[in-house]
């Protein structure tokens, strides 16, 4: 299992997420509809707005899944977060850097990972819109552009909630 790495600027970018004041705080509707739309509109069993916190990454909706955090060091959304655009991984189980990851051997059995970075206008990204199924999938350019356009909205009611 490959750990992602931490960037260079990290500090900056966990600072852009605590001014968020988002953390910890209760579930809201705005989010969580997106984010059930967004279960619903792929066919996904789990759908998440995950937001990456210094060591776990924190679940502010979530569809799907029981917990509310995971470690960090085995998350996807902490790869997903260095990417330019949204970071698709077809078959978990044949990707090396993901293969033996408890996620994916393991509850939840993460297959397929969809993860489109939270990116703030500072430039950096806290989180991400993710989808993830139990059996290997694809993403075509509707559906990328959709998952976009749900991204867009969850970064728009995210800013709008900390202005």
């Amino acid at each position: 299992m490959l750990a992602a790495p931490i960037p260079d600027n990290d500090k900056e970018r966990l600072a852009a997420l605590r001014a968020l004041l988002i953390l910890d705080t209760p579930p809201e509707e705005r989010f969580d509809k997106i984010v059930q739309f967004a279960a619903s509109e792929f066919d996904m069993p789990i759908a998440l707005l995950s937001l990456i916190d210094e060591n776990r990454q924190w679940f502010k909706a979530n569809v799907g899944l029981d917990a509310c955090e995971t470690a960090r060091d085995i998350s996807f959304c902490g790869h997903a977060i260095l990417q330019p655009d949204i970071f698709v991984i077809p078959d978990a189980r044949a990707d090396e850097r993901f293969a033996d990851n408890p996620i994916v051997t393991g509850e939840p059995y993460v297959i397929f990972y969809a993860g489109a970075p939270l990116k703030l206008a500072s430039g950096f990204a806290v989180g991400t819109l993710c989808l993830i199924d139990h059996k290997p999938r694809q993403l075509d350019a509707t559906e990328m552009a959709i998952l976009t356009t749900l991204r867009d909205l969850l970064l728009e009611e995210m800013e709008a909630k900390h202005a």
